[in-house]
């Protein structure tokens, strides 16, 4: 007598649903027509627990407000911890929804970003209370204050903050700005405060960061990335209040020297510091590396002011025996041999090291620092520019595989004619596939050599290693102590 073949439905339904606990939502839906077993399964309140319903995000698209209370009540129940929600889905009978039957719901994001009309929130009496994590995607042209006043009485267990602008969309010929959503009245419904991340937010300036500080005094992260009316004028008034504080991310604002120069940066806790494209002088840049206690991670890139005096300073005069993350990105008055001194008294403690968008940086000095450089995590190194020599890639790969063996992350600029190497290369590919077993993350310029190492890593069924630039960059961030913290969209 024949045994029946072992199928998929002979595993127990434990096991089924720890491998539907693996896959998207989008692909649990469509599983869930294939039989009344996998129906079951896919419809388990467990594999809905961190859900998106924003249909650029994850595919989801829920078409009208039944259907949506219907799966807060039969299918997110209990165990919802983290929803985000489209504008269209963010109505007073849906956030009431949310409070009575979803008591666990500790992380909400609610996308207002392409708003023209918010829903009438008058008739709104509830909202989950047990939030730890809140992110709006602010409009351009909406009002909050209407929405935001019905949830001030609810929100003060919050201790995750995002604000996102819309920096992206911003156009040329500047219209008028509006303050969209009132944060001094926000401030005051949230005083358990941890992180605030303000991104690309046109109105935001120092004014809005000195409310944060008046009564926040738990902040241990603030980010105020590309809100270009920042000067700094209340970092001092910022430190004194918040004595926590250890995280500082300022790229792309309009720092001026003095505002900076002001602060008593030796009395701060600070350890994460990103200045990138702030346009500070030499003067203030030595001040500032030489004052600040302890500083782990550090990106400061983009400033014509930071030269050879600046990282000599810092090296001999400051603290930076502690740094494990440095991002010097397109230094072009930084020499090669200032970095080779710094690296070389520095480089073994460092997790993370990116000298990209300087052309007189190649493999040569790359070649000369990896030794030092064997318990990195992340590397960036290369330029978009155009190059007089050739970077010999493979010599270069061969050398990250036996010097980096913990390397998760890589990222090569350098443009597809930059790059020489031989027909022999696959032999320095199979050796960084084979030796770097962390290695999830390479990015190269699409070209010829991308191609061959991307079908070298295909065939060893590691598909979602290599990727291009194009759609993809390395950087420290994921060095951050509040980097799971700091994600949103």
């Amino acid at each position: 007598m024949d045994l029946p073949a072992d199928t998929i439905d002979q595993l127990p339904d434990k096991v089924l649903l720890q491998i539907f606990s693996y896959l998207p939502h989008k692909e649990i839906c469509r599983l869930a027509r294939t039989c009344k077993k996998w129906r079951q399964i896919a419809y388990d309140t467990r594999l809905w627990s961190f859900v998106s319903l924003r249909p650029e995000i994850s595919g989801l698209h829920v078409t009208s407000l039944d259907t949506l209370l219907h799966l807060i009540s039969h299918r997110f129940s209990q165990t919802l911890r983290y929803l985000e929600l489209p504008m269209e889905l963010i109505t007073h009978t849906v956030l009431h929804e949310l409070a009575s039957k979803c008591p666990n719901l500790t992380h909400i994001l609610l996308d207002f970003s392409t708003a023209m009309q918010l829903h009438d929130f008058n008739d709104m009496q509830a909202f989950p209370t047990k939030l730890r994590y809140m992110c709006i995607c602010l409009s351009e042209v909406i009002f909050m204050e209407g929405f935001m006043r019905k949830i001030y009485n609810f929100i003060n267990g919050i201790e995750v903050l995002h604000l996102v602008g819309t920096y992206e969309k911003v156009e040329e010929e500047e219209e008028e700005i509006y303050e969209v959503i009132n944060i001094h009245k926000l401030k005051a419904a949230t005083p358990n405060l941890r992180v605030v991340n303000l991104y690309g937010i046109n109105f935001v300036d120092d004014s809005h960061i000195e409310a944060f500080s008046s009564n926040c005094i738990q902040l241990e992260c603030l980010a105020v990335n590309y809100c270009a009316k920042v000067t700094g004028s209340s970092l001092s008034t910022l430190f004194n209040r918040c004595r926590k504080l250890k995280t500082l991310l300022m790229n792309q604002t309009n720092l001026l020297s003095e505002h900076v120069q002001a602060v008593e940066w030796e009395k701060t806790q600070l350890q994460e510091l990103d200045i990138t494209a702030t346009d500070l002088s030499t003067e203030c840049l030595m001040d500032l590396l030489v004052r600040v206690p302890a500083l782990r991670w550090l990106s400061a890139g983009q400033q014509d002011g930071f030269n050879d005096s600046v990282l000599r300073a810092f090296s001999e005069r400051g603290n930076a025996k502690h740094l494990v993350a440095l991002d010097l990105d397109a230094l072009d008055n930084l020499s090669d041999e200032a970095l080779r001194q710094f690296i070389t008294k520095y480089g073994s403690q460092f997790r993370g090291l990116s000298l990209s968008g300087m052309p007189h940086i190649t493999d040569q000095l790359w070649i000369a620092v990896l030794p030092v450089l064997k318990y990195a995590k992340i590397l960036v190194m290369g330029t978009t520019d155009r190059l007089s020599t050739k970077i010999h890639v493979d010599q270069l790969m061969d050398a990250i595989a036996n010097n980096c063996l913990n390397l998760e992350r890589l990222e090569l600029r350098w443009d597809p004619e930059a790059l020489r190497f031989s027909d022999k290369g696959q032999k320095a590919i199979d050796i960084i596939r084979v030796k770097c077993l962390k290695l999830s993350c390479l990015v190269l310029t699409d070209g010829r050599y991308y191609e061959i190492v991307k079908a070298n890593f295909e065939r060893a069924d590691r598909k979602t290693v290599v990727r291009t630039t194009t759609n993809c960059r390395v950087n420290n961030c994921y060095l951050l102590n509040f980097y799971k913290d700091l994600l949103f969209n």
